[in-house]
């Protein structure tokens, strides 16, 4: 192949990884839009990478140790110093693949794309991908196996959910950090990586709290720890019943209390991060802002979490917040919490 074809095959493979983002997260494809080049496309085919890990960690179909073994061996393709090739894994995981695969199923699909589309990147963006998405992998197989017999996750203790949130989401402030601070002083780097843990584990502790329900009825799985769930006398089995909402107010509000613990540490890491390789505020503050307001929102109607299955900030709120960030200035980050914090942004 020439260096024009193969340059025209790795723009295929990037728009093709464009067009999947879309489809599998809207949310995440808000973030990538807003990134330029190169850290667009870094973002964009690290979080595939991850993604593929974790819909066959959220399989219920596949039995856990068929989940432990695909893992290990998409671990074992992202190891440089393996021997294990993309199409092996593609193989181990095509009994698994749904007759009418989904917008996920078809990204484990075309792993190799996505894979070949992550080796044409430059060899900054490889070092600085690879460790954070193996150490996602290897912590989503270590829980699976970990709760084997359950056939489901089902967390125990604040502790081993923080632990869980470092793999899920740890990966986007470590990935983050490390694309952006190979070129900064040692006191902004220092900044980055000692915060980029608060950023993460702030965006997953508010999905928890809000996808509650969601997370049990689709995925069998339930993050809310079961300390939490004891000293309301719960039971997991009593979290898609609607009659139990308001017992479930106290146990959400423990979680967004956690993830509001994270706050300051985020936006310390937001502040300090460079717009360098394409990299802007928007792109991370935008996720940051509507995480306040969903906290806000699971403030004020918590049961919802269980009567409705969701709970997020409007869609007009959303728009007025893109709308802030469209001009040539950043809106002041501490100035959007605050009012964030209080009420939705189109009702100032």
């Amino acid at each position: 192949m020439s260096r024009n074809e193969a340059g025209h095959a790795f723009d295929d493979d990037l728009d093709y990884c464009y067009d999947a983002v879309q489809d599998v997260s809207r949310t995440f494809a808000l973030t990538v839009a807003e990134l330029e080049e190169p850290m667009a496309r870094d973002i964009c085919v690290g979080y595939l990478l991850c993604r593929i890990a974790d819909t066959v960690e959220d399989a219920g179909h596949i039995p856990p140790a068929e989940q432990r073994a695909l893992l290990d061996t998409y671990n074992e393709v992202l190891d440089p110093d393996a021997d294990t090739g993309v199409h092996e894994f593609r193989s181990a995981v095509e009994e698994w693949i749904p007759e009418n695969p989904d917008a996920d199923w078809q990204v484990v699909a075309a792993a190799p794309r996505v894979y070949r589309t992550f080796e044409g990147l430059d060899d900054v963006s490889r070092r600085a991908i690879r460790p954070p998405v193996r150490e996602l992998v290897d912590g989503m197989g270590m829980f699976v196996e970990r709760y084997a017999e359950q056939g489901g996750l089902r967390l125990q203790t604040f502790e081993e959910l923080e632990e869980y949130c470092w793999y899920a989401a740890g990966t986007v402030g470590t990935l983050v950090t490390g694309l952006l601070s190979r070129n900064v002083d040692d006191s902004v780097r220092d900044t980055l990586q000692n915060n980029a843990r608060s950023f993460a584990m702030l965006l997953q502790l508010v999905n928890v709290s809000k996808d509650v329900a969601r997370d049990y009825t689709e995925e069998n799985n339930v993050y809310i720890p079961q300390e939490l769930l004891d000293e309301q006398d719960l039971q997991t089995d009593d979290i898609p019943d609607e009659d139990n909402s308001e017992a479930f107010v106290p146990v959400i509000h423990r979680v967004v209390d956690r993830a509001e613990g994270y706050l300051d540490g985020a936006q310390t890491w937001l502040e300090a991060m460079p717009e360098i390789r394409g990299n802007t505020l928007s792109a991370w503050a935008i996720p940051f802002l509507l995480a306040v307001g969903t906290i806000r929102e699971l403030e004020e109607r918590p049961e919802d979490v269980i009567e409705e299955g969701n709970v997020k900030v409007s869609r007009s709120e959303v728009h007025t917040l893109f709308t802030l960030f469209s001009g040539e200035d950043d809106p002041s980050l501490e100035e959007l919490r605050s009012k964030m914090r209080q009420q939705p942004l189109d009702e100032y």
